[in-house]
């Protein structure tokens, strides 16, 4: 049972795991948490902000305007006041980025906010784009 070097190399090559490696850089974690009561809890709401590097004050307030209910803050978790599934929460955290995260022009998370006299700006810093932000 002599083999070559290529057909050892073949073989070993079909007994390996298929790699499944994201071709996107950013992706937002899903909403994960429970609802307890009358009120959902979002268990990974800080991990959430940190991912989309934003300040998790900006997106409970966005959050709360867009859910229309009331919200706290507990360490790394968020409370909401009422009721909902994650699929909305996740719809408006997605909505978020595209408003908040995402650059217009390249499309880059590479993003800040900048406040100017009374407006908002957007600053790219990987294509150095600055465009305005509308509600906040």
């Amino acid at each position: 049972m002599n083999l070559t070097y290529v057909e050892l190399l073949k073989k070993a090559k079909a007994h390996l795991p298929e790699v499944k490696a994201s071709t996107e850089r950013f992706e937002i974690p899903k909403v994960t948490g429970h609802i307890q009561g009358v009120k959902t809890v979002i268990t990974n709401f800080s991990q959430i902000c940190s991912v989309i590097r934003r300040d998790a004050a900006e997106l409970l307030k966005y959050l709360q305007r867009e859910l229309a209910t009331p919200a706290t803050l507990e360490g790394p978790r968020l409370v909401l006041g009422r009721k909902l599934p994650s699929q909305i929460i996740n719809e408006k955290i997605s909505q978020f980025c595209k408003d908040l995260v995402l650059c217009r022009e390249c499309g880059k998370p590479d993003t800040q906010l900048i406040k100017e006299d009374r407006i908002t700006f957007m600053k790219c810093t990987a294509c150095g784009a600055k465009q305005p932000v509308k509600g906040t």
